[in-house]
């Protein structure tokens, strides 16, 4: 952790109105680059998917559940997998409250994973969460939307991830897609991000963005390496005994 000066309460104030400045720049820029993705072009998804769920096979037009905005959370969990990926399952902690939420503004989120739904169910159990999650375990979709690659792909070396930016570093790989459906039920789809790109959906790190130790993953074998499935981090080691122990 860096050295910082200790200064009077007036100090600080003035420090951080001159970082507030830069902050206001942030987010004008933010709200800059908002407005150019919600002016990008989008495409029209004519080929048919069936995903199955717990509740049998449904079309991508479902998932939307009678809203126009639909986002998919590409979480990380092949067929042969015992669990999700702790990575994802770290931002699905993340989203699985804000479901509601993102209803009341016309947008359905949901998970799509490869493994079979019995699987996901059986995880989305042990993990708590209430969001819809379906399989594409037979269908293209992972593939056609770039967050999952065969090995074929893999040692041929033709980067796909991330629009061709991102080096592959698996078969499975994290996204975000985002289509929208039309009152004619045309869908279309409109961004997707990869990579860095995830970052601004994790309000846990943007939380230890605001700490004086940040994210701390300095000299980690790899930055997330700390992180654990919730229910696999140690409990705090016990305090100190009291005064009357």
């Amino acid at each position: 952790m860096q050295q910082h000066q200790i200064v009077s309460r007036e100090q600080w104030v003035a420090a951080r109105k001159s970082h507030l400045a830069h902050e206001k720049e942030l987010s004008r820029a933010r709200e800059r680059l908002a407005e150019e993705r919600r002016a990008l072009p989008w495409v029209k998804v004519d080929k048919v998917y069936l995903f199955d769920g717990p509740n049998g096979m449904v079309t991508l037009g479902d998932l939307f559940k009678g809203r126009p905005q639909l986002v998919v959370q590409h979480v990380m969990f092949a067929p042969d997998w015992e669990a999700a990926c702790k990575s994802c399952s770290f931002w699905a902690d993340g989203f699985e409250r804000m479901v509601p939420h993102l209803a009341a503004r016309d947008t359905t989120i949901v998970a799509i994973s490869l493994a079979p739904s019995a699987k996901l169910e059986a995880f989305k159990k042990r993990m708590g969460w209430t969001f819809d999650w379906v399989s594409s375990g037979n269908n293209d979709f992972n593939h056609d939307y770039e967050v999952s690659f065969t090995r074929e792909e893999i040692d041929r070396g033709v980067q796909k991830y991330n629009f061709g930016t991102t080096p592959f570093y698996g078969p499975e790989l994290p996204g975000i897609s985002v289509f929208f459906r039309n009152e004619a039920g045309e869908i279309f789809h409109t961004y997707s991000c990869f990579a860095r790109g995830l970052d601004m959906m994790n309000a846990a790190y943007q939380y230890l963005d605001l700490t004086p130790l940040g994210r701390h993953e300095e000299g980690l074998p790899y930055p997330m390496d700390w992180v654990r499935l919730r229910d696999q981090y140690e409990p705090e080691a016990a305090k100190g005994a009291c005064c009357h122990g």
